[in-house]
């Protein structure tokens, strides 16, 4: 088997796609497929490793950092040199003449969906009628140009589904993973005495579409009830200052971007409450690795990231302060030791051996079977 993956619209922040392409791409090769990856940069560059050769072509920047690929001409040169059996693509605009390509040389090609377009747009830029309409007519073209389309929660597949059964185009539901051996409880520290403050976190983006804001005004809320706490943002983008004028008084702090993930996984395993509040999230890679390290999660009770939450590992509320403040207390308030090793089970249940083993059956034409709660 010979994948190709191409992975546009990279910038610093697309954390989760990089994390994403990367693990699956490490799983391709240990498998015994070739992997090849290409995605945008400002110089035309190859690169071997040992997972498979890395193209990167020239592209211009589109604001805040992201390169994209406007040339499909050039993806469609460095592929037939590769000659891939399957395409996978996280792409649903400029690379669209690939899909086409793929089609007429008998290739195989799968859209990894990342997003909703829809609600992500929504949530950066208040959506109109008329851009709903212009998404309806771009999914449609995308179930029709695809082989298959992958998305990773129920939240993500209703997006496409209906589109695509008018189509005979399949959805296959594949879950994301967590590294378990980086992202990982630490050792037990000693029991907080009666008082002690309430340790908050949110790690992702600080972009509006990602809903920091959400979170902030969640610990602003606590603190006003008299809870005392420390929220630790870990995360850069646009809205930083904002975010730091709405959290006013309450003690929040903004540590920025966090080189190396060893580091920010002991960050998070320290924290008593994970916030990843994002009502519009398709999966939620920062629940997982929140999880993972043994801290509870609050989200919001709609999204892909709700779905990896159960009544165990977490609490969820309506997106907004006052219900989710009530949540977090009410996680705060189980035992320590049963509310950490339930978050850790639950993120145990998502390893990226799974994610691989059933992404090699959507390359390999296979129909993937989710077991129920995945």
């Amino acid at each position: 088997m010979r994948i190709a993956q191409l992975a546009n619209f990279i910038g610093p922040a697309s954390g989760g796609m990089r994390t994403a392409v990367a693990a699956l791409g490490r799983g391709y090769a240990r498998a015994g497929a070739r992997r090849l990856l290409v995605v945008p940069g400002p110089v035309d560059a190859r690169t071997s490793t040992p997972e498979g050769d890395v193209v990167q072509l020239r592209a211009p920047r589109v604001g805040g950092g992201y390169r994209l690929i406007v040339e499909p001409w050039r993806v469609i040169d460095v592929l037939e040199e590769f000659a891939p059996t399957s395409v996978e693509s996280s792409d649903k605009l400029t690379l669209l003449p690939v899909a086409r390509w793929a089609r007429r040389n008998g290739v195989r090609s799968v859209l990894f969906s990342h997003e909703r377009l829809g609600d992500m747009l929504a949530m950066r830029t208040g959506l109109d009628a008329a851009s709903k309409v212009s998404i309806s007519l771009l999914n449609r073209l995308l179930v029709r140009s695809f082989d298959t389309v992958v998305v990773t929660s129920d939240y993500a597949r209703r997006e496409f589904q209906a589109l695509a059964d008018t189509v005979g185009c399949p959805i296959e539901q594949v879950p994301l993973g967590v590294d378990l051996a980086t992202f990982r409880p630490q050792p037990p520290s000693a029991p907080s005495a009666p008082g002690a403050e309430l340790r908050l976190v949110h790690v992702g983006r600080l972009s509006r579409e990602k809903s920091p804001h959400l979170a902030v005004a969640t610990a602003v809320e606590l603190h006003r009830r008299g809870v005392p706490l420390r929220l630790d943002v870990y995360g850069e983008g646009p809205h930083r200052d904002e975010l730091a004028a709405l959290a006013g008084s309450a003690p929040a702090t903004f540590h920025g971007f966090v080189d190396g993930r060893a580091d920010l996984a002991r960050r998070i395993a320290s924290a008593d409450v994970s916030l990843s509040v994002c009502p519009s999230e398709t999966f939620g890679l920062a629940v997982l690795e929140a999880l993972a390290c043994g801290t509870p999660v609050v989200t919001a009770d709609r999204g892909g990231a709700r779905e990896l939450v159960d009544a165990a590992s977490g609490a969820w509320g309506a997106p907004d302060a006052s219900s989710l403040a009530d949540a977090v207390l009410e996680v705060a308030a189980r035992p320590l030791a049963l509310r950490r090793a339930a978050a850790r089970a639950r993120a145990e249940q998502f390893p990226w051996s799974a994610t691989v083993e059933r992404m090699l059956d959507v390359h390999a034409g296979s129909r993937v079977v989710v077991p129920v709660g995945a």
